[in-house]
């Protein structure tokens, strides 16, 4: 088959984490035969409307558009709102020679039903499989960043259900997820549970890699590691309190790595509270972000208490890896709390459980051997629940099984 595939940023620059999982699943249908094109957001400033490239094979559209992260959120949502309009106006010429079978598509963004639309129409037996992520702009309300009802809730909601009607199959992140889809929107089918996936093979140490205890004096410290976005969604204060509670024991350390819309708070709270145990560093490219990983002896993860959705944060792929123990807390309802718990692959807490939070963080500051118990089990997790062959396996036969696909 002939794939499209959706991602909202990519690589080499980008941080995320689901830019460098769409590039393990390009490289998946690839290596099963099938020929995945990556078709993303270039940069405003490239001279062309279309700049084609390669990474390991694979093939990358990347189209002209305005910048949809580190803009003020009016001129991201006006940029959003255009990616599916500037796509096409790129890409068409190049679709209709050489049509797509089948799209995937990742929400977020909101903004891609467009595009899929003119992509299928161009192959009328196509179909397209939306990765849904994050229930955009659900969280945002649920927030109070926003209020339902208002104009700028009902622009997001027509995006928003415009992106499922564009879809012939929906993947959610886990079980409770689905069910809390289908409560909301019980018209769109079928669901299905995909996890994220990753691949499965640590990276070795680069000799060149930035040195991060010795650049940070953090010999003898262990490290409590949160890397990716730094959000509202992800409440960072609860992190910030985690490390004042261990302001008191010299041997803990805290180090982030990110940016976001709460990257100045993080910046406040660490003056006001005075927490030398807390480290900020700006984002990094993903080969360097890795290699940091190789160097931390915890990782940490944060879901506001007020979401309703139930994510998988991406973020904690990384982690097992590297073999790292999990540590943190989510919204309540999430079944990832029983999951990680049950897998002894780390702790994870309601959020607002600062006690127990404090209670495991100390536990694994402690023990040395607790923490490579639980990260070996984090390992044997991504191995079996989490691996980039079962989700590409999985999207391939979902999509045949419609009859539409040989």
């Amino acid at each position: 088959m002939r794939i499209a595939l959706l991602p909202d940023d990519y690589l080499p620059d980008s941080t995320l984490v689901h830019a460098k999982m769409f590039h393990e699943l390009a490289l998946e249908f690839k290596r099963l035969g099938h020929e995945p094109i990556i078709i993303t957001p270039g940069s405003a400033s490239q001279s062309k409307r279309l700049v084609i490239d390669k990474i390991d094979e694979i093939e990358i559209w990347r189209f002209r558009t305005g910048k949809t992260r580190g803009v003020g959120k009016v001129k991201r949502a006006i940029n959003e709102s255009l990616l599916s309009l500037n796509a096409w106006l790129a890409v068409r010429d190049s679709v209709k020679l050489n049509p797509f079978d089948l799209v995937v598509n990742y929400a977020p963004t909101i903004f891609f039903g467009p595009l899929v639309n003119r992509i299928k129409k161009v192959n009328p037996k196509s179909l397209s499989y939306l990765i849904l992520r994050d229930m955009f702009p659900q969280w945002v309300i649920d927030e109070g960043m926003i209020s339902e009802g208002s104009l700028i809730a009902r622009y997001f909601r027509f995006f928003e259900e415009y992106n499922y009607r564009s879809s012939d199959v929906i993947g959610l992140m886990s079980e409770a997820n689905e069910k809390y889809f289908n409560s909301m929107h019980p018209q769109f089918r079928p669901l299905e549970v995909l996890r994220n996936w990753s691949q499965v093979e640590p990276i070795s140490v680069d000799s060149n890699a930035l040195d991060v205890r010795s650049s940070c004096d953090l010999h003898g410290k262990v490290v409590f590691f949160y890397g990716g976005n730094i959000g509202h969604a992800q409440d960072m204060a609860n992190i910030m309190r985690l490390a004042r509670s261990l302001l008191k024991f010299p041997n803990a350390h805290f180090l982030l790595v990110g940016q976001g819309d709460e990257i100045d708070l993080v910046h406040r709270l660490k003056a006001d509270w005075k927490l030398q145990n807390v480290t900020i560093l700006p984002s990094v490219d993903q080969g360097s972000y890795k290699q940091l990983l190789k160097q931390v002896d915890i990782g940490l993860f944060s879901l506001a208490k007020s979401h309703k959705a139930h994510n998988f944060p991406g973020k904690l792929l990384g982690y097992m890896l590297e073999s790292l123990p999990i540590l943190g807390s989510l919204n309540p309802g999430n079944d990832l709390v029983e999951f990680i718990n049950n897998q002894q692959a780390g702790f994870a807490f309601i959020n607002g459980e600062d006690e127990a939070l404090l209670g495991a963080a100390l536990e694994l500051l402690n023990a040395e051997e607790l923490r490579s118990r639980q990260g070996k089990n984090a390992f044997r997790v991504l191995a079996e629940y989490f691996s980039v062959e079962s989700a590409a396996a999985q999207i391939i036969k979902s999509v045949k099984g419609m009859g539409k696909i040989e």
